[in-house]
């Protein structure tokens, strides 16, 4: 996708960040792979929803920022596999000879979306994009994660000057290396809504952060079969009013859909419409202290054509339309 020529008139506010490049991190008899791009693409081509779209170009995210985020000799490891040819980092994850490049070009994407918006182009993005990255540890791959797209993300945010920043994980895995990576800072709130007990085993309620950052992570696990009535409950009682009171100067949503109904990875019963509801709930906060901005970058999500409809409903959300349940 490239971004439209300046005869182009952008109708739609929503800056989309992807790249063909994302398919050569593709293992197709594994869960994550890039069929699930496919099908967004096929959804949003079919719904017209790419016309009048800001598509822009994009680079790697570069070391030196995502060593911010990562050790140093882990992405030295990750570059070293996959010049070898690629290996599996633990039973889930696996990296290829060209999944090094997709990963630093998957969080690359992610820190043009916040530079988008943080430049005035448009208040929102979403960085479509594989692998996805909020397992991803300051010192491990796992569960299909290679390096932390939403965590580099937030860091160029820091780098560029905000001094508080949101992420709001509704994946139906915890974060984990989202927050191991944010822990004890004051400079970002790590909201996650999860199944649990699930994997990877984290994401307790009391896991609230520490030291400078104690009170800012906020967990909030959920046993199996939760509705987007729960979620939305989740929300309204106990992720708005952190937000509120945070006062994000930006929003960065995790945005994983395996907690849809038709996943086959979760157990969760969330639809399309509970989706945009969120995203709304989210526009909202945003609205009162960030200037509106609200950048999505994609995590999980294996049912395909739920995935797709799914990001379409996200997509509208963020551009305006308000779908709702």
């Amino acid at each position: 996708m490239n971004e439209p020529s300046p005869s182009t008139t952008i109708t739609r506010q929503t800056a989309i960040f992807h790249s063909p490049l994302f398919a050569s991190h593709d293992e197709p008899q594994h869960v994550e792979n890039q069929r699930r791009l496919q099908a967004i693409e096929r959804r949003l081509q079919s719904s017209d929803l790419l016309s009048g779209r800001a598509l822009p170009d994009f680079a790697e995210a570069p070391l030196a920022l995502v060593e911010l985020v990562h050790n140093a000799w882990y992405v030295e490891r990750l570059d070293r596999l996959a010049m070898g040819g690629g290996a599996m980092l633990d039973s889930d994850t696996y990296i290829g000879a060209n999944s090094y490049d997709v990963a630093l070009s998957a969080a690359g994407a992610a820190v043009a979306a916040v530079d988008w918006v943080l430049e005035g182009h448009s208040p929102t993005s979403f960085a479509l994009v594989r692998p996805p990255g909020h397992h991803a540890t300051p010192e491990r791959g796992m569960g299909f994660c290679l390096v932390n797209n939403v965590a580099v993300a937030a860091v160029r945010a820091l780098q560029a000057g905000l001094e508080r920043v949101a992420i709001v994980d509704w994946d139906v895995h915890h974060g984990n290396g989202t927050q191991d990576a944010f822990y004890s800072s004051d400079k970002v709130l790590f909201c996650s809504v999860h199944q649990y007990p699930f994997y990877p085993g984290t994401g307790a309620y009391d896991e609230r952060g520490e030291g400078p950052g104690e009170g800012l992570t906020v967990n909030v696990p959920l046993l199996a079969g939760q509705t987007d009535a729960e979620y939305l409950h989740v929300f309204n009682h106990l992720f708005l009013p952190a937000l509120r009171a945070f006062r994000p100067e930006l929003i960065l949503i995790s945005a994983g859909y395996d907690a849809h109904v038709a996943d086959p990875l979760g157990g969760m019963k969330l639809t399309e419409a509970g989706f945009s509801a969120m995203t709304g709930m989210l526009l909202d906060v945003a609205s009162q202290s960030a200037d509106g901005r609200v950048v999505a970058v994609l995590e999980g999500g294996y049912d395909p054509p739920a995935l797709a409809r799914s990001v379409e409903a996200t997509l509208r959300t963020l551009d305006g339309e308000r779908i709702g349940v």
